[in-house]
């Protein structure tokens, strides 16, 4: 018998002729493409937007997840960071990106009679996300939320059909890394990736780097548990991060959390709502 919270995901997507899924390979993309697949077949488009934003593992994975799940997979590649309005990286970014995404998408779903779904859940909605307003401009469904799955229900939805990314930790997009107010530019997501990528390597599977003061400083975060860790390794944290391009590292105390440049939200200049 199979969960009730995926039960209602699948009840959902069986409500739309077609959909163009939204899929950047992370938890809830991959849940969603999934199901989508089982309900819908080939009814079912999953798209993943590359860009500087999206790092090359991202990519990678969201291949391999589509090809062993078999469904129909392509990229489009979207221009955000050619954009004044999204490299300005105002409390706005987001709406730009999503912006950036529909335009790569809505082609597609017009050609297929379909309509576009994104990964968001229920715990999305509480956090400062203004792309959910540009996915509610331009017409996009959220399945998951309509289906009331938490994150803890997506993941656990996912270990049920044995997805390989049930566990997975979570993965924004590069530009959330660059401090509010500094300059998006493909050579500091570029640096960030680098300096993420050598952080995993040495076994910090869950890190971020964020980058402040122009992608001059790496501030890097760890769950709780690993700051002892990394204070230990502290040398040789420094020197990778350093070869990434950046010219300071400092480990934050106060460990990983999701969405911690939020803080600096106040700070910014108030600007007219896009």
């Amino acid at each position: 018998m199979s969960a009730p919270e995926l039960d209602r995901l699948r009840q959902r997507i069986s409500e739309e002729e077609a959909l163009v899924v939204a899929f950047s390979g992370g938890v809830d993309s991959a849940l969603l493409a999934a199901v989508a697949h089982e309900v819908l077949g080939a009814r079912m488009l999953a798209v993943t937007a590359v860009s500087p934003s999206l790092a090359a593992a991202e990519r990678r994975q969201a291949r391999e997840f589509a090809r062993t799940r078999g469904f129909a997979h392509v990229e489009v590649c979207t221009d955000e960071a050619e954009r004044p309005e999204y490299a300005a990286n105002d409390g706005n970014r987001c709406y730009h990106c999503k912006s950036a995404l529909f335009d790569a998408l809505e082609p597609l779903a017009a050609a297929l009679g379909a309509r576009i779904a994104l990964g968001t859940n229920l715990d999305d909605l509480g956090d400062h996300r203004p792309g959910q307003r540009a996915a509610a401009q331009r017409g996009a469904i959220a399945p998951m939320v309509d289906a009331e799955l938490t994150k803890e229900a997506v993941r656990r939805a996912s270990r049920e059909l044995g997805l390989g990314t049930a566990d997975k930790p979570a993965a924004a997009c590069l530009a959330s890394r660059v401090a509010y107010g500094d300059t998006v530019t493909p050579e500091v997501l570029g640096r960030i990736e680098r300096a993420e990528s050598a952080v995993r390597a040495m076994g910090f599977d869950v890190c971020r780097v964020r980058a402040h003061g122009q992608g001059t400083v790496a501030r890097l975060e760890v769950p709780e548990a690993d700051i002892q860790r990394a204070a230990a390794h502290h040398a040789e944290l420094d020197r990778v991060v350093r070869e990434a391009g950046f010219q300071f590292c400092a480990v934050d105390l106060g460990g990983f959390r999701s969405g911690r440049m939020n803080a600096l939200l106040p700070l910014l200049p108030v600007r007219s709502a896009s």
